[in-house]
């Protein structure tokens, strides 16, 4: 076995061992659930890194979006009428809670509570 895991490391791309890090914090942070786990419209509490962050203008009111993964899938949190959140860039670990919806496929949550880990 340990011979086994020392090769597969070898095989194992960039992404692989990102997933699995990142999988292996948010499964040891209290009280969440595994994004790919999710059950839609129910109040959640996910763990998760920020892969992407982007600013959608609208009539009226911009929407901040950021891509969170947590290793088994991946959540759009969305705030709507702000540009900006102070401490939060690519790589911020996150606590979301909110419930998620879909959207043509996606998973998604609007205006998430939210904290830094």
């Amino acid at each position: 076995m340990p011979l086994r895991r020392f090769f597969q490391r070898f095989t194992e791309t960039d992404e692989e061992r990102l997933a699995a890090e990142v999988r292996e914090w948010s499964e040891h942070v209290p009280r969440t659930a595994r994004i790919a786990e999710c059950p839609t419209r129910e109040p959640v509490r996910v763990a998760g890194v920020v892969r992407r962050i982007t600013v959608r203008p609208g009539e009226g009111y911009d929407s901040l979006e950021a891509l969170v993964f947590d290793g088994t899938g991946e959540v759009t949190a969305a705030w709507t009428g702000r540009r900006s959140i102070p401490g939060l860039s690519l790589g911020t670990r996150m606590i979301l809670e909110g419930a998620i919806g879909e959207e043509r496929g996606a998973l998604r949550m609007v205006n998430p509570r939210f904290e830094f880990a």
